[in-house]
């Protein structure tokens, strides 16, 4: 029985032993991992992605609307807004408070497109009215003519629902749309994508190791 149980007790501690070299070698391999300037990099994106996302989730929270950063994409509303430009958009809790009024007094605002729920429309409101407990608005492009002929869901007399709205611009900045605007096309996407490559793949470019060479030389 003591040969048994002294054999026991050895495979017990050849088994911990293993066990513990196995421990060993896995942390040795993460901390090598974990050295790897590639995975720093991976890391190092995760948390620019993390913060990126973080804050636009806070911008969202602080100006009360899903999107309180847009692009200007068409002239209707030139010459106050050109193509190109960034808004702030800010959210609307209480309609009636909203200033519609010919240029330049009514607001600015964004609202979806009847016709098409994915699309926003950015003009000015020139006129409400309240019409079965809902503020319909009339809107217009400063570069249009006439005011918006809206018909459809949530249209009233050629007015749009509140229940459109986005909410209303109280800034602009100009020139800084244009990257996402560009971004859009095809060969914009393909340019990103191609940054986005060789910003990740930086240290396997040939042009990098030998300027490294060189330095050591």
């Amino acid at each position: 029985m003591k040969a048994f149980s002294s054999a026991i007790n050895r495979a017990i501690q050849i088994e911990m032993s293993t066990v513990g070299e196995r421990l060993v070698s896995s942390k040795s391999k993460l901390s090598n991992l974990l050295k790897s300037s590639y995975v720093k990099k991976i890391i190092l994106a995760a948390i620019v992605l993390g913060s990126v996302v973080a804050f636009w989730a806070g911008v969202k929270v602080a100006f009360a609307t899903e999107y309180p950063l847009l692009t200007v994409a068409s002239g209707s509303m030139r010459p106050t807004l050109e193509i190109g430009e960034l808004i702030v958009v800010q959210g609307i809790s209480n309609v009636s408070e909203l200033r519609a009024a010919p240029p330049p007094e009514g607001d600015i605002i964004v609202f979806r497109n009847p016709h098409d729920d994915g699309e926003l429309i950015v003009h000015r409101a020139v006129n409400k009215t309240m019409h079965d407990g809902f503020w319909f608005i009339k809107t217009k492009g400063d570069a249009n003519p006439t005011a918006d002929p809206w018909s459809g869901t949530n249209t009233w007399n050629t007015l749009i629902s509140e229940k459109l709205l986005i909410g209303k611009v109280v800034g602009h900045v100009p020139w800084v749309g244009y990257i996402p605007l560009y971004v859009r096309t095809p060969l914009g996407m393909v340019l990103l994508i191609v940054l986005i490559l060789i910003i990740v793949f930086a240290e396997y470019i040939p042009f990098s190791s030998k300027k490294q060479e060189t330095a050591k030389d």
